[in-house]
C-alpha cells in the first residue's frame, strides 16, 4: 500500500480481501488476482475522489461480515461480498469500478486475454462490425432532444 494512502491499516485490509475475493488469480490463464501486490498498490493509490464512497462500502462491508472481512474464512468472504454485491448502490459501484480500471491496466492481465499490452491508440484495435441494421428502428424514431 503507498505510503500515502488514504485508507486506514483495517480498510487496507479488506479492500485487500475484497478485491481478490472479486478476482481472484487464474493459473489456468496466468492471470494474476486483483490483490496481487502490484495491482493492488495501484488500487490502493487510484481511490481519488471515490475515497468517501469506497468507504462507505467498506464500512458495509464490515457491518455484513460481523467484524474484519479479511479475517473471514474464503467461503464466508465471498457469501459477504455477494450479499454486498445483491445490495448495491453508488459506494459499492465506486469500490468495484476503482478495482476493475486498475486491474485491467496491468500487462499481465492484458496479455492473459490475448491483448498486447499497450494504448489503444495510435495503432488502434480491430473491432468486429456487428448488425448496423439493429439501428434503423433509433434512427426512424421522432427526435426527443431540443435543436
Amino acid at each position: 500500500m503507498p505510503a500515502n494512502s488514504p485508507l486506514t491499516a483495517a480498510e487496507a485490509r479488506d479492500l485487500l480481501a475484497f478485491a481478490g475475493t472479486m478476482i481472484p488469480a487464474s493459473e489456468r490463464y496466468g492471470a494474476p488476482g486483483a490483490d496481487d501486490k502490484v495491482i493492488f498498490a495501484e488500487i490502493a493509490g487510484s481511490l481519488g475522489r471515490d475515497r468517501d464512497d469506497i468507504g462507505l462500502a467498506l464500512a458495509r462491508l464490515a457491518v455484513l461480515s460481523g467484524g474484519v472481512f479479511a479475517d473471514l474464512p474464503a467461503e464466508r468472504r465471498l457469501a459477504v461480498a455477494n450479499q454486498l454485491r445483491a445490495e448495491g448502490g453508488l459506494p459499492l459501484a465506486a469500490l468495484t469500478r476503482v478495482i476493475l480500471l486498475c486491474y485491467y491496466r496491468d500487462d499481465r492481465v492484458m496479455r492473459s486475454l490475448g491483448q498486447e499490452p499497450r494504448p489503444p491508440f495510435p495503432l488502434g484495435h480491430v473491432v468486429e462490425q456487428g448488425d448496423w441494421s439493429l439501428l434503423d428502428p433509433v434512427k426512424k424514431r421522432t427526435p426527443f432532444y431540443r435543436r
